[in-house]
C-alpha cells in the first residue's frame, strides 16, 4: 500500500513538473531530461510512468477535463438558470487556471495542436458543447433572444474566452485575466440579453469579476 501511495506521489510530482515547465515555455521547447530534473526524479521513474513527453501532455489534459466536468456538474446541482452557470463556468475556470498549474498548461497544450488521444476529446470540442447546451436552455428560460444562432454564439464564447486567456496572459499580469473576461462578457449579453433581463447579468457579471480577483493567488 505504502508502495502504490510512493508510486502515485512521484507521478503527480512528474505531471506538475511537466505542466510548470510547459505553462511556461511550452510544449516543445520542454524536454524530457528538463522535466526529470525540474521534479527531482530520475530518468526511471519518469519513464516507468510515461513512456514519451506525449504521455504527460495527454495526462495533463486529462485531468484538466476531469477538473471541467467536475465544475459543470457542481454548478448544475446549485439551481441556476443556465445562462447563469455559463457566466459562473467561465469566471470559475478562469480561477482555477490561476491557482493550477495543470489547467493553465493544458489551455496551453490546448491551443498549440498538441494531438488529442481518444477517448478523450478536445477540450474545445466539449466546451463548445456545454455552452450551446447552456445557451438553448437560456432561449427557453427567455434570457437569450429567441432568434440567435446558439452554434455561432457558442462558437464565440469558447473563441473569446481561450482568446483572452491567450491574449491577455501574453500582454498583462495575471491580475487582469477577470476584468478582460468581465468585459468580453459585457459586450456578449448587450448583444444576446433582451433588454428586461440584462441589467441582471452586466451586475452577476461585475460581481463574479471582483470574487475571482478577490479570490486569485499570489505567485
Amino acid at each position: 500500500m505504502a508502495r502504490q501511495l510512493r508510486a502515485e506521489q512521484t507521478r503527480a510530482t512528474i505531471v506538475g513538473a511537466a505542466a510548470d515547465l510547459f505553462d511556461r515555455h511550452g510544449y516543445e521547447s520542454t524536454s524530457l531530461s528538463e522535466i526529470v530534473a525540474h521534479a527531482g526524479v530520475t530518468k526511471g521513474a519518469l519513464y516507468f510512468h510515461f513512456a514519451a513527453k506525449e504521455d504527460l501532455a495527454q495526462a495533463i489534459m486529462e485531468i484538466q477535463c476531469r477538473t471541467f466536468r467536475r465544475l459543470v456538474r457542481d454548478l448544475d446541482g446549485r439551481g441556476y438558470s443556465s445562462l447563469e452557470a455559463l457566466l459562473r463556468l467561465t469566471f470559475g475556470m478562469t480561477r482555477l487556471c490561476e491557482e493550477e498549474p495543470v489547467l493553465r498548461a493544458g489551455l496551453r497544450l490546448a491551443t498549440t495542436g498538441v494531438p488529442v488521444r481518444p477517448p478523450l476529446r478536445h477540450p474545445f470540442t466539449e466546451w463548445r458543447e456545454i455552452a450551446t447546451s447552456r445557451l438553448l436552455n437560456a432561449v427557453r428560460q427567455s434570457d437569450v433572444h429567441p432568434d440567435i444562432d446558439v452554434d455561432s454564439v457558442a462558437h464565440t464564447l469558447v473563441c473569446s474566452v481561450v482568446g483572452t486567456r491567450v491574449v491577455s496572459g501574453t500582454l498583462e499580469p495575471a491580475g487582469r485575466q477577470p476584468r478582460r473576461l468581465a468585459e468580453m462578457w459585457y459586450i456578449l449579453i448587450r448583444g444576446v440579453v433582451p433588454v428586461t433581463r440584462r441589467a441582471r447579468y452586466l451586475t452577476l457579471t461585475s460581481r463574479l469579476e471582483r470574487e475571482t480577483g478577490a479570490a486569485r493567488p499570489v505567485r
